[in-house]
């Protein structure tokens, strides 16, 4: 027997390579050890440099020379370079992270994170980049293990609150660059911004032209402890949620004593539940809403459905993000649209993504600003000329039945 069938330790130049290293040796285990590129490149012929080529598709191999390599890395179950040792010799683990402020269960149920990591995605699977997504820490020290110890070229936060500061000292201790999607002020930090005062402003002011004067917020939640019910100014000014406040006070800055209720999450249901408050027996109801986010918004409208209220003749609408809603709503009502503020969720990532990688090229890009746009749908007009009071639980109504508060506003809806 020759050393190289009796040494596990010296290679063999033919296929035998493979087949003796699924064998389990007498005493040892029976993991295999991992064929190399410069096995594949013998056994095809070639240099070691055209197989990697072949591989990569990055540079001129002949179809031929590709076909063999590949033959012979079947043969020996060569399935690439192994991305260990080409993350040492890079210096990276070719790793991008993504800290979502969200449990990533709730997270992924709303699709304002999906279209933002798909533009995340979309640019760092081009440049050869995966995502580790992980949850933004508490405001102790627990739940910084992720960030202190995975494998992270560099880290995007999606719309942490303002009590990130101590995660990103662990990032900055590691020399890993940041990009801040939607945050305050982080130093270090590469910002990609969003107008979210100014878009709540907007859509106030544009409320205030129809003549609403009696406007609530409905707010996304403050922080993790998912509180439901009205918003008091204490917690209003403490709290550490970067988007929620801006919003809050961009209407406020329109109507500055707009009343507020908290809700638990973004999603219909919990716009339901706030809505269902506001519009209970016996409330005073608002002749406008301005929620926080089109799935908070279609609550709302249901809500003001179930409660015997027109949308938009007894209570208007508005919504932000310019999602696509898919509601049973919509299906039996004329509303086919919210007017919301639309923001682009896409764009936003593949800004994101693109400081990252430029600063991992060791550049220091710009900071980027997105605008959001009021689109006006069918859930605004102008107000109602008197109050309106919910109907009785005991009397059906459909919303699209005739009512002494009907008046003509799809002229002024335009």
């Amino acid at each position: 027997m020759d050393a190289s069938a009796s040494d596990p330790g010296v290679p063999r130049d033919d296929a035998a390579v493979g087949d003796r290293t699924m064998e389990a040796r007498p005493g040892r285990s029976p993991r295999a050890s991992r064929p190399t590129l410069a096995a594949v490149a013998r056994a095809a012929g070639v240099a070691p440099s055209t197989a990697s080529l072949a591989f990569s598709g990055s540079g001129p191999v002949s179809e031929e020379a590709r076909e063999r390599v590949l033959a012979a890395a079947a043969a020996l179950g060569y399935d690439g370079p192994d991305p260990r040792a080409r993350s040492l010799r890079r210096g990276r683990s070719g790793v991008i992270g993504v800290v979502l402020d969200d449990r990533l269960s709730d997270a992924f149920r709303d699709p304002v994170n999906v279209l933002t990591l798909d533009g995340i995605a979309e640019v760092a699977g081009a440049a050869g980049a995966s995502l580790l997504l992980v949850r933004s820490p508490l405001d102790d020290e627990r739940g910084l293990g992720p960030l202190v110890d995975a494998p992270m070229d560099a880290v995007i936060l999606i719309g942490c609150n303002r009590r990130i500061d101590s995660a990103v000292a662990v990032l900055r201790r590691r020399a890993i660059p940041v990009v801040a999607i939607e945050a305050d002020d982080i130093e270090g930090a590469v910002p990609v911004h969003l107008d979210n005062r100014e878009a709540s402003h907007r859509a106030a002011a544009y409320l205030a032209e129809l003549g609403h004067t009696q406007v609530t917020v409905v707010s996304l939640p403050l922080d993790a402890s998912r509180r439901r019910g009205p918003l008091g100014d204490d917690r209003a000014n403490t709290t550490a949620a970067f988007i929620s406040t801006e919003r809050l006070l961009g209407v406020r800055a329109v109507y500055p004593d707009a009343p507020a209720v908290e809700a638990a999450a973004s999603s219909v249901e919990e716009g339901r539940i706030a809505g269902a408050a506001l519009f209970a027996p016996g409330a005073e109801v608002p002749t406008a809403v301005v929620a926080q986010s089109d799935l908070l918004a279609v609550g709302v409208v249901s809500a003001a459905l179930e409660a015997g209220l027109r949308v938009p003749e007894d209570v208007s609408v508005v919504g932000f993000d310019g999602i696509t809603v898919d509601d049973s709503l919509f299906h039996r009502t004329h509303i086919r649209q919210l007017t919301t503020l639309v923001q682009p969720f896409v764009p936003k990532g593949e800004a994101a993504a693109r400081a990252a990688l430029a600063m991992l090229d060791g550049e220091q890009p710009e900071p980027a600003w997105f605008r959001s746009e009021l689109r006006v749908g069918d859930t605004t007009a102008p107000p109602r000329t008197s109050p309106a009071a919910p109907v009785e639980p005991s009397s059906p109504s459909s919303p699209s039945s005739p009512s002494s508060r009907e008046q003509k506003t799809s002229g002024e809806r335009a």
